[in-house]
């Protein structure tokens, strides 16, 4: 069945990103809502026939692919020019979510469980998304299955049927995956009896959609550790919720500054969040100063130390911020080692910040030793994925001369007006065709 609703995507083209580099950064910006925590509260939407309000979501391309795939399904959305979002999953007129929008977005495999347990069955292409590595969905498949639902993969989808209601009981996780964990999260909200999901994710974005369940009536509890219960309930009803602030967004933007000697405040952040992150700024020789609701960070114009990362999964260093603290390393003084624990394909970025200048020696996949130098200098790099594109924009910020960034649209999925918030802090960035 096509789909009801077009949206206007945020610029999704060939654009590039011209970049002046060495200009200390210095303002204040307001960060956007979590895309990773706004995914699956769209996703969990299904589960109510009432109407759901999702505000502080931010305007980007897979928010609005999302958007577009709860249309397709049959789905009343209608959004205001702010990105409040209003949901009405009344009535499905599909249990289908077509290769063509989920192909582009791994986030789209959460409609799987909230179809499965309200309606009974779901079809939903295997997922796609950034090329960072081996993502599987055994776990997801796995879980559901002990819930009690009969799953087959055929053709390149998951199919998806319960013989009436999903039935609690306690799922062992083999490994720790955040997508697994949201999954049968919200499955499991609507399943009769009590749920336990052991080995469960603790990132703050499972909290946060924990929470927004818990408005629209779900029993949910021990989100944020890494056992979850969930207590079944008939039905969920409508509701509203903010989305959290971008985690990784507010990381980035204070690497940003950190590169280039400057001092940023940025407001509307959740400072608990960001602790592994914080962290390693202090140690590079970064003020770090927070409040309820901000951070300041003041790196006075002294060049950074280099610091060690050992990527692991929440509370630990977040493999999202990753490429953005190789940037710093490769302008800090010393010699830095980068173990990335998470995806086996995560080092996308260095053959493209060998080419600004910096010193990065790869020990298979996992492993990166960085030595710091005293400059970068501009060159023509490509975006090969969402994470690796911040890090080729932060070197940019700090390099001699002009940079430019082809393939952005790896920005735009996961940064709202990189360009603009960039700008108010002093950056001479422009977008080019």
């Amino acid at each position: 069945m096509p789909c009801r609703l077009r949206l206007k995507h945020p610029k999704f083209s060939m654009d590039k990103l011209q970049i002046e580099g060495g200009i200390p950064l210095k303002g204040s910006i307001r960060i956007s809502g979590a895309k990773n925590a706004a995914l699956p509260i769209l996703a969990g939407s299904l589960l109510s026939a009432g109407p759901v309000t999702i505000s502080n979501s931010p305007h980007l391309h897979d928010v609005t692919t999302m958007i577009e795939l709860l249309a397709c399904l049959g789905v009343d959305v209608t959004l205001n020019e702010n990105m409040q979002v209003e949901v009405a999953a009344k009535n499905l007129s599909s249990f289908r979510a077509p290769y063509e929008l989920v192909k582009t977005m791994r986030a789209s495999f959460l409609v799987l469980g909230p179809l499965l347990a309200r309606f009974g069955e779901a079809e939903v292409s295997l997922p796609g998304g950034c090329a960072i590595g081996s993502r599987p969905v055994d776990q997801h498949l796995k879980g559901l299955e002990a819930l009690g639902a009969d799953i087959s993969v055929t053709d390149g989808y998951v199919r998806a049927r319960s013989n009436g209601r999903l039935v609690g009981c306690d799922v062992h996780m083999d490994l720790v995956t955040v997508g697994g964990t949201q999954n049968l999260m919200m499955a499991a909200t609507l399943a009769s009896g009590t749920t336990r999901l052991f080995n469960a994710a603790c990132e703050p974005e499972t909290v946060d959609l924990g929470n927004f369940l818990n408005a629209l009536g779900a029993k949910v509890s021990g989100h944020g550790t890494s056992t979850i219960e969930i207590e079944g309930v008939d039905a969920l009803h409508g509701g509203s919720h903010r989305v959290m602030p971008d985690r990784v967004e507010a990381g980035t933007y204070l690497v940003a500054a950190a590169v280039t000697g400057g001092h940023v405040h940025l407001r509307d952040v959740e400072p608990e969040t960001l602790g592994a992150v914080l962290d390693k700024l202090q140690q590079a020789g970064a003020g770090v100063t927070v409040g309820d609701d901000w951070i300041a960070l003041d790196m006075a114009g002294r060049r950074a130390r280099a610091v060690d990362i050992e990527t692991s999964p929440y509370p630990g260093f977040p493999t999202d911020m990753q490429a953005q603290f190789m940037t710093l390393n490769a302008l800090a003084e010393g010699t830095a080692t980068i173990n990335e624990n998470i995806f086996e394909n995560r080092f996308m970025h260095v053959h493209e910040m060998k080419r600004l200048g910096a010193d990065i020696e790869l020990h298979g996949q996992s492993m990166a030793v960085v030595q710091g130098v005293k400059e970068l200098r501009a060159a023509p790099v490509m975006a090969t994925d969402l994470r690796a594109s911040s890090s080729l924009v932060l070197a940019a910020l700090a390099a001699v001369g002009t940079t430019t960034i082809d393939r952005i649209y790896h920005i735009d999925r996961g940064y709202e007006t990189i360009e603009e918030k960039l700008g108010q802090m002093g950056a001479k960035v422009r977008r080019v065709s």
